[in-house]
């Protein structure tokens, strides 16, 4: 008999934002079957007064162990309880209570690392309300790669099968490029090609690598990145196997034409990916860590302070974002489980 997959740990995120409204919205889809089982690590409290300013009648269970939430999914929201120090106005956060955000993505990633949870899915994080708590850490994919003691973690956007992975993350555009290595580019890549074939399934991946000037550089008149750090990566790779072509001028990557001709496309910095995908689906977008020895995804969007408290929040994201980590949580389960034997 199959085992019950495990639920996944939602975190609380920015208690002023839109996530808690989302954890809310994502439950009510329970019965059209969108999503697996999942547990809130949250404040309780919180979350009872955000369904009531929202006028949402969810029923809210206290839960100990992450092993409670299968039996109480079906008609109450599991939360392992994460108590606020201050009070939650939405729309306007306060670092007072960064502690509590951060103890609860510590306390989902315990619970993944521990196998008590499938994957960890994030809800949005107000970054400067955490640095302003001294938290050294410049977004999500850096702390996560901490907490599993991965140097280089990769971030991955997808919608469907449109997936743009950038090279450097949080920087300042000036340093992202100073910080451009072919090294780092071929780490990306490989990281890349492993969860293309592990996480989501294709056999044979194909990777498109994005220049970094306009023109691809216009053979160095118009730059010299491409022809000396992004060529040198890529030729590197395929000599080591890989299918994958570039450095390819930016502006002509993204269309649906060119889309169809690779399983991801590497780009140089955090905009040139991310900038694409939102502009085809800002509101189905996921993120997704790869390298990690756990399976995390986050919806692709902010804290959304403007409609926080409104009620008008789009679960589209967050709703994709469990959906595909429960995905490749299956996909990793499948392919450690042990071959069934002659007469199983």
């Amino acid at each position: 008999m199959t085992e019950p997959a495990l639920p996944i740990a939602v975190t609380m995120g920015e208690p002023a934002g839109i996530g808690g409204e989302l954890v809310l919205k994502c439950w009510l889809n329970r019965e059209m079957g969108k999503v697996r089982p999942f547990f809130a690590v949250d404040s309780p409290a919180r979350l009872k007064a955000v369904a009531g300013h929202l006028g949402i009648d969810i029923p809210i269970r206290k839960i100990q162990s992450p092993s409670q939430s299968a039996s109480i999914f079906a008609t109450e929201l599991p939360v392992m309880p994460i108590e606020l120090p201050a009070s939650v106005n939405p729309g306007a956060p306060n670092p007072a209570n960064a502690d509590a955000v951060i103890e609860s993505i510590t306390t989902a990633v315990a619970a993944a690392q521990n196998g008590e949870a499938s994957a960890v899915v994030t809800t949005p994080l107000h970054k400067a309300s955490l640095i302003r708590s001294d938290f050294p850490h410049p977004g999500h994919t850096e702390f996560l790669g901490a907490l599993a003691h991965v140097s280089d973690p990769v971030m991955m956007l997808v919608s469907g099968d449109f997936r743009v992975v950038p090279v450097t993350i949080h920087l300042a555009l000036r340093e992202a490029i100073d910080a451009l290595t072919t090294d780092s580019i071929i780490h990306t890549c490989r990281i890349t090609h492993k969860a293309l074939s592990a996480d989501f399934g294709i056999r044979h991946p194909r990777i498109m690598v994005a220049a970094l000037n306009p023109h691809a550089g216009e053979d160095e008149l118009l730059g010299h990145e491409e022809q000396r750090i992004i060529r040198p990566a890529v030729i590197r790779l395929q000599q080591d196997g890989l299918d994958i072509h570039g450095p390819v001028a930016a502006d002509s990557l993204f269309h649906a034409d060119a889309r169809a001709t690779y399983d991801a496309a590497i780009c140089m910095y955090h905009d040139q990916a991310l900038i694409p995908l939102k502009t085809t689906d800002f509101s189905g977008g996921v993120n997704v860590t790869l390298g990690l020895p756990f399976v995390r995804t986050s919806p692709d969007h902010g804290t959304a302070f403007d409609i926080a408290g409104k009620g008008i929040a789009d679960e589209s994201s967050m709703v994709a974002a469990l959906t595909l980590a429960s995905q490749i949580s299956d996909r990793r389960n499948q392919s450690a489980a042990p071959p069934l034997s002659a007469h199983g």
